[in-house]
């Protein structure tokens, strides 16, 4: 007997339902996920005693503490002692996620010469018994018994002065800083209201190329997978079609305007475990580029990068609405208020701890979705959390470097016009800019509102750009990323692992590239830093005769803006910079001749 029912996804049926076009395949219907609760656990190691009077053969040894939570391991610095007491004073960091069923493990060890490494005394602690904190206040300190790593029976083996925590104030970053869908501290009761909710209509995609061939004919299992804070959703797979449609619809709240939606074309490899799901393209949507209320439906192309370069796999068809809860001026407020939570700036984190906590949150997270029912894969997850973000890749440089230029260019044209008007290439703008000169030297305080009203003009002026870019969401720019230009031999080295995969030969050719590149990068930093060094030299006497005439210069400068009224200096500066190319000469001026005279300390390196 065979019963079919047609439902919409609003159905409570709907999500364990079979469809007709996923092929009977169990793990293929959607489904909403949850990201566990992560958070930062913090041990600071102070001080062990009598760890020495247990243990009779070791006399004087280096002692070191190894801390354990999972896979993560850390260790504090070796410390020399003879009386049994040593002091380390280090915090350790750990990720850990609710619930709350592992142990946080301390291994005493010991480093004698010409030994390796011998545990001395163990210590196990449940994480359900460490007290959680909101804030920076100072958690009480413990002692803890060690007992003997080889015994079964509990022996004393000494103590350990431990602090332990869960640092709820933290926000536990699992996505890249640029792209974060969620900026909220782990505890819940530092969060405030939603400011709105977007909505996110899946249509469907168009034009999807092949990803796999049975009986001889090219086929695609796509499924779709977006994300935004920790709420992940996956549509069902539709099975054996390059133009699927999935017509889903899911919402998120929003708690900051200033964060990512990501979603994520997968093609399905079925049962396989051995077959990873191949990615098919990743779309972006920032929520403060939508307008509240309006419904953006678009399409975007999804293009993916590959060792043989840019591959354009089809499109998929969108529709977004974000819908503002929050009263006009609480919403405003959120744009003054700073992204991460208040123990990130009290209590900053580092640059390489932070990357380290983060690759630790999305193996953790990796792991947890991968056992849900229908499990998300791995390489999905760390696809759609950009594990590999800052993987070196020579195209990625070269694209940061454009960016800079393109940033820049703005101050290279104002400093181009600024030459031209002093060397009267245009009288007229010369001219004016004199004009321009003396009311801002007469009437200074026109200074700021005249910088003001030109910013104002600025941003007017570009607001006739947005009607156009109202109706398309940016996207991802493959001219911006350098990747339609980028030579083979560059995305071989992209898409390398760690270690290396090449032949010896191929690794030495990079390195020699590689050796090229960072002695341009050398010369450039010295140069940077010879300046800064002549700059030091005008008052540090490394010259006498430099540094004697420019603090006599200054002593002159002194006297004459002490004599003269300000606005006769500023007068004479403004109309002798812009004087006329007759009264000019050709060669550097004098204060940069004499800039460039300054000693620096190259010539003192090896």
């Amino acid at each position: 007997m065979l019963a079919t029912w047609v439902g919409t996804q609003a159905d409570e049926s709907f999500p364990d339902a079979w469809k007709t076009d996923t092929a009977g395949n169990t793990n293929s219907r959607a489904k909403v996920y949850l990201s566990p609760k992560l958070w930062y656990l913090r041990a600071t190691v102070l001080e062990a005693q009598d760890v020495l009077h247990s243990t009779a053969p070791l006399k004087e040894a280096s002692l070191y503490l190894r801390a354990q939570l999972g896979f993560q391991v850390h260790k504090t610095k070796s410390v020399l002692t003879r009386n049994g007491t040593p002091s380390w004073n280090e915090d350790l960091l750990f990720v850990a996620a609710e619930p709350f069923a592992d142990h946080l493990v301390f291994t005493l060890e010991a480093r004698q010469q010409h030994k390796g490494p011998s545990p001395i005394a163990v210590l196990r602690i449940p994480l359900t018994a460490i007290e959680r904190r909101v804030d920076d206040r100072q958690v009480a300190t413990r002692w803890f018994n060690f007992e003997d790593p080889n015994s079964e029976k509990a022996r004393y083996k000494g103590r350990v002065q431990l602090r332990l925590c869960f640092d709820g104030g933290y926000h536990v970053m699992d996505e890249a800083a640029h792209v974060c869908s969620d900026y909220r501290p782990t505890a819940r009761q530092l969060w405030k209201p939603p400011i709105g909710t977007v909505e996110l209509g899946i249509i469907g995609c168009r034009n999807l190329l092949p990803m796999k061939a049975i009986d001889g004919k090219g086929c695609t299992d796509a499924y779709c997978v977006a994300k935004y804070g920790p709420k992940w959703i996956r549509t069902r797979t539709v099975s054996d079609s390059l133009d699927p449609r999935w017509n889903e619809q899911y919402t998120w709240r929003v708690f900051d305007p200033s964060t990512v939606l990501t979603m994520g074309i997968f093609d399905s490899s079925g049962a396989s475990e051995s077959e990873g799901d191949l990615r098919m393209g990743k779309v972006r949507i920032r929520i403060s580029s939508l307008e509240t209320g309006k419904v953006y439906r678009n399409s975007y192309p999804l293009i993916v990068l590959t060792n043989n370069g840019v591959k354009k796999m089809g499109e998929i068809e969108v529709a977004v609405r974000f819908i503002r809860s929050a009263p006009t001026l609480d919403f405003l407020h959120v744009y003054t208020q700073p992204l991460l939570p208040l123990m990130h700036h009290v209590k900053p984190l580092g640059v390489v701890q932070q990357e380290v906590l983060r690759s630790t949150a999305v193996k953790i997270i990796a792991v947890h979705l991968s056992r849900s029912e229908p499990p998300m894969r791995r390489e999905v997850v760390l696809h759609m959390l950009d594990a590999d973000t800052h993987a070196f890749s020579m195209r990625k440089v070269r694209a940061n470097w454009v960016r800079i230029i393109n940033v820049i260019a703005g101050v290279i044209d104002i400093v181009r016009w600024i030459d031209d008007t002093r060397v009267w290439k245009n009288p007229t703008a010369t001219v004016l800019v004199h004009a321009l000169l003396v009311l801002l030297v007469w009437f200074p305080d026109l200074i700021v509102p005249t910088l003001a009203f030109y910013v104002f003009a600025i941003g007017a002026w570009n607001y006739r750009f947005l009607r156009s870019s109202k109706a398309a969401l940016p996207h991802f720019d493959p001219k911006l990323s350098l990747a339609e230009a980028v030579d083979r031999e560059e995305l071989d080295e992209e898409f390398d692992g760690m270690p290396s995969g090449r032949s010896p030969e191929t690794v030495r050719a990079r390195y020699d590239k590689l050796r090229a590149v960072g002695a341009r990068v050398q010369t450039v930093l010295g140069d940077l830093a010879a300046q800064g060094e002549r700059v030091q030299a005008l008052v540090t006497w490394r010259d006498p005769r430099a540094t004697g005439i420019f603090v006599g210069l200054c002593f002159v400068v002194a006297m004459i803006l002490y004599l003269v009224p300000t606005k006769m200096v500023a007068m004479a500066s403004g109309f002798y910079c812009f004087r006329h190319p007759i009264f000019r000469d050709r060669m550097p001026s004098p204060a940069l001749n004499f800039f460039r005279r300054l000693p620096s300390l190259s010539d003192r390196l090896m």
